[in-house]
């Protein structure tokens, strides 16, 4: 009599279960699912906990677990977006197998997460648990691919599909183990008495189409990406996009698939990636960036401006919501796959970052006008804070922010706006001032070690501070190089001399040691650009020097500065101009024809020796050039004629 009572309950406390389930299901469906918003997701994720709590307070029993591992499943769903869901998610499911073993008389406490599953599988045939064991394992799955354990996926999968392994000569040639188990694992039939709030195959679509995305970034623990295997991560991503996805998904496939082939040589097929993603989702603005980036390395610069004002103007306005996602999936691929290298790809940029981008391209290509707006705009962006706006610790297109003002002080100057320039020139100057030792001793050969000892970290620390006393220093040196050469743009030829001269006096800091170093001979990068200032400054003297007539000054100017940069073409023209100017014809002449003796691509390939320099430094190092001056050279060619006739 007990006995069947037990039984009446048990039943009459099944079906009670069975439509409370059934109606939390019919009410998220009804509500739009995950359109639905957060605080739905909540209240169902609570409904569904609480029914399971009250299940788990009896004993387990094999007629109840299909529909306790239902309702297990149902909540583990709206728990996969939390963030708590790692460890929860793993305790739910761990907590759910030992149930099934309880019931079928067995234990497994002291296994682990995958021996467990091992356990369950091979152990229990109960036909009625099959379809929620393979609900559940779906979930694990999920949970181990967001964590990246492959290896783990792969033998719950075997177990699930009951196979050892699937032949090798049935893949095809994107897919690995993996894929192909995923693809094989056939899902049982759900039943209509036990709903789902997302169906079994819906979510192996969607681990389908993640696997493949995730190992087309970090292929089976290879980084594919990353290690530069760029076809193999290609065929990964091409078979993500064939997937179960979102929009917002989809578009960022293809934006990976662009960066993939656009690092593969192939810029034109990189665009036609580009944007699909943006005709797939518009509000896929990394997409829309690295369109700018390709554009840049096709050299079509009218192409790569218009991308940038377009990405500066959508990202100017209010952010858009988000691309939706499909409104009745709670678990998604956007879920899953999260990793360093798709966070790279899909970096938002600040339009702050942007309109650099804009100024810095305008500048380098010649269009001083737009350089000149944009970079006063940018200007005004750092009153509001621009540290707090952007990273400004290389991941960001923006240098540091002294070298963004002489290059907006390069753009004045380039657009004669001469005062304006001077000014920003001047800022640059004062906020250095203080900030660099009044002795820079430095060993020109001195390299950061690769694997610092204790010891070899502290000279690292040394070394990185003294590369950041040089970078002040070259900024604040090429703030009186500006004005030097601007003053004399302006007709003030002797505040330009004392401009040149601060600018040399400043570099004097700087006393390079090493027994048997050559001066030019293996300069760190910060030294080469202040022996480049060095340079740019002798000949900016020098020049100034000659408009005054004191051509004696302006002759030691160009000597230094042949000593500082060993023919330097600028600087050796300067100097026979120099002599003839003194009358020491027979040296002017000399000098003349070694110059002319050079090779006629010899200057190119001087300016292309070494790093390229600062594009703060590039207007300087047009104006240092010497400007050929044909009666010059007929001049010193007369006079080589009257002395040979003479002989």
């Amino acid at each position: 009599m007990r006995r069947r009572r037990g039984a009446a309950a048990e039943r009459s406390c099944l079906r009670a279960w069975s439509a409370e389930n059934r109606g939390l299901a019919e009410r998220w469906r009804e509500a739009g699912g995950a359109a639905a918003g957060a605080a739905a997701g909540r209240q169902q994720r609570g409904g569904f906990g609480e029914l399971l709590l009250r299940m788990r307070g009896l004993p387990a029993t094999l007629p109840t677990l299909p529909l306790e591992l239902t309702v297990l499943y149902n909540s583990l769903l709206f728990t996969m977006g939390a963030s708590d869901s790692a460890v929860e998610g793993q305790e739910q499911i761990r907590q759910g197998l030992l149930r099934v073993l309880e019931a079928c008389g067995a234990c497994g406490q002291d296994l682990s997460s995958e021996e467990l599953w091992q356990k369950v599988l091979q152990e229990v045939t109960v036909a009625e648990l099959q379809a929620p064991l393979h609900q559940l394992g779906a979930l694990q799955a999920a949970w181990w691919l967001s964590t990246g354990r492959l290896g783990s996926i792969i033998g719950l999968l075997r177990l699930l599909s009951n196979s050892e392994g699937l032949g090798k000569a049935h893949w095809s040639k994107v897919e690995n183990e993996l894929l192909s188990l995923l693809k094989a694992w056939r899902v049982p039939a759900e039943g209509d008495s036990l709903p789902l709030v997302q169906s079994t195959r819906d979510l192996k679509e969607i681990l389908c189409t993640s696997a493949a995305f995730l190992q087309g970034l970090c292929g089976g623990g290879l980084q594919e990406f990353e290690a530069g295997n760029f076809p193999a991560a290609r065929s990964f991503l091409q078979e993500a996009a064939g997937g179960f996805c979102s929009k917002k998904v989809l578009a960022q496939i293809y934006t990976c698939l662009g960066c993939c082939t656009q690092r593969m040589g192939k810029p034109q097929t990189a665009l036609q990636h580009l944007k699909q993603a943006l005709q797939v989702d518009f509000q896929c603005l990394p997409a829309l960036s690295h369109v700018a980036a390709v554009y840049h390395e096709l050299g079509e610069t009218d192409a790569e401006l218009q991308a940038l004002a377009l990405l500066y103007e959508a990202l100017e306005k209010t952010p858009p919501a988000a691309a939706s996602s499909s409104p009745y999936f709670l678990v998604r691929t956007e879920l899953l796959v999260h990793t360093p290298v798709l966070a790279s790809l899909l970096r938002h940029h600040h339009p702050s970052e942007v309109k650099y981008l804009l100024a810095q391209r305008c500048l380098q290509h010649g269009r001083v006008a737009d350089a000149v707006e944009h970079y006063l705009d940018f200007l005004a962006l750092l009153q509001e804070g621009l540290q707090q706006q952007v990273a400004l610790d290389g991941s960001s297109a923006v240098p540091r922010i002294p070298e963004v003002f002489l290059e907006a002080a390069s753009a004045l100057e380039q657009a004669e706006r001469y005062q304006d320039a001077i000014s920003v020139c001047e800022e640059v100057i004062s906020r250095t001032t203080g900030l660099i030792p009044r002795v820079l001793l430095l060993e020109e050969r001195l390299e950061q070690p690769e694997c610092p000892s204790p010891q070899e970290g502290l000279a690292g620390g040394l070394l990185a501070q003294k590369k950041e006393n040089l970078s002040c220093l070259a900024w604040r040196a090429a703030g009186y190089l500006h004005q030097g050469w601007m003053w004399g743009k302006l007709g003030e030829i002797k505040e330009a001399v004392t401009q040149f001269s601060r600018c040399l006096g400043e570099l004097l800091r700087v006393q390079l040691c090493g027994p048997g170093v050559q001066p030019t001979e293996n300069l760190l990068p910060e030294v080469e650009v202040l022996q480049k200032i060095r340079l740019l400054a002798l000949i900016g003297r020098g020049t100034q020097f000659l408009e005054l007539g004191r051509h004696k000054k302006a002759l030691l100017d160009f000597q230094h500065g042949l000593q500082v940069s060993p023919g330097d073409p600028a600087a050796a023209s300067y100097l026979v101009q120099a002599l003839w100017n003194l009358d020491r014809k027979p040296e002017a002449a000399a000098q003349w024809q070694k110059l002319s003796q050079r090779p006629s691509k010899e200057d190119g390939q001087q300016e292309g020796q070494g790093r390229p320099v600062p594009l703060y430094l590039v207007s300087c190092l047009k104006q240092a050039m010497f400007p050929h001056s044909d009666d010059l050279g007929r001049s010193i060619q007369n006079y080589l004629g009257s002395t040979t006739q003479d002989r």
